[in-house]
């Protein structure tokens, strides 16, 4: 029996969060032995190319001087500044502890909306997204010996995610997608390049790590192509709540592959981060707006390296 399309839908988006944490599992299990400015460089070279053929076989490259947009460059900058802040902070904190922190994303946008956008927010969304921030900074623990500099990466990371989306807010709507996804790709991979001897220099990695970051690539690219999917096959509002499954997979990954086991601080704040963005989308959704934040935001809730 056929799945409907709405339940199709959430069978999308779950894959397509796990594609994305799967290629966040890989990319921090090679910062051990390269790091984060050579991962940028070699697994934005294998994004590129896969996008790149991508967006060439739909005809979204015919047209290149669009990127010069000044929304698309403000875009491509930010999503530059999240990966940087996101991959730093993946390589020294649990996974699971950077994705829940990354799930305040919805609640900034709509707060950047009401602040930058003036769009409408009542105050009970107001009370959402103060309660969001608060389980943040639950899982950041600032002051105690469980939070360090890299909370604090993971935090900006969210600020430029933030811009980010609101930036891709502007875009007309008849540049392609895939032209805008090929110039972020491209543009993560020479930052790689600026950053790699500040980082540390580089490294020859061995047969295994590129062929990893090459599985990484495939596995953004699938994550990107299913939520897609998901976005076309079912209601925004239906399938948005199941974007949380990223925490899942994330803490599913950390313990099986890094052996970290998630605290009680880090399971009461992420709860109180997912409850209030599902009562956020639920009063975007009551009071009839057309575009809620969970739609305008970015494929994994997190910089998608692309």
């Amino acid at each position: 029996m056929p799945l409907s399309p709405n339940l199709s839908a959430a069978v999308f988006m779950s894959i397509s969060m796990a594609g994305f944490t799967m290629n966040d599992a890989i990319t921090k299990a090679v910062s051990h032995s390269m790091n984060m400015g050579q991962v940028m460089l070699l697994r934005g070279i294998f994004a590129t190319l896969l996008v790149g053929l991508i967006a060439w076989h739909q005809g979204a490259l015919r047209a290149p001087g669009a990127v010069l947009h000044p929304m698309i460059l403000l875009r491509v900058a930010s999503e530059v500044g999240a990966t940087v802040c996101f991959l730093i902070a993946l390589a020294h904190l649990p996974i699971a502890n950077v994705s829940a922190i990354l799930q305040a994303l919805p609640l900034a946008v709509t707060m950047g909306a009401a602040l930058v956008f003036d769009e409408p927010v009542g105050w009970r969304r107001w009370l959402a997204i103060s309660a969001g921030f608060l389980g943040v900074m639950i899982v950041v623990r600032p002051g105690v010996d469980g939070f360090n500099v890299y909370a604090l990466m993971a935090l900006a990371s969210v600020f430029f995610c933030t811009v980010r989306d609101l930036a891709t807010r502007r875009i007309p709507n008849e540049i392609p997608t895939f032209l805008v996804s090929t110039a972020t790709a491209a543009s993560v991979a020479i930052t790689g390049v600026v950053i790699v001897q500040p980082m540390g220099g580089w490294t020859p990695p061995d047969a295994w790590s590129v062929g990893l970051l090459a599985g990484a690539a495939v596995l953004l690219v699938i994550g990107y192509q299913f939520i897609i999917k998901a976005m076309r096959t079912g209601d925004i509002s239906f399938i948005a709540p199941f974007r949380y499954t990223a925490l899942l997979w994330s803490i599913g990954l950390g313990f099986v592959v890094f052996g970290d086991v998630p605290d009680a601080a880090m399971i009461t704040g992420a709860s109180i981060v997912i409850g209030s963005g599902l009562y956020a989308l639920y009063r975007e959704r009551f009071v009839g707006k057309q575009r809620p934040a969970a739609e305008s935001t970015g494929p994994a809730m997190a910089p998608d390296g692309m």
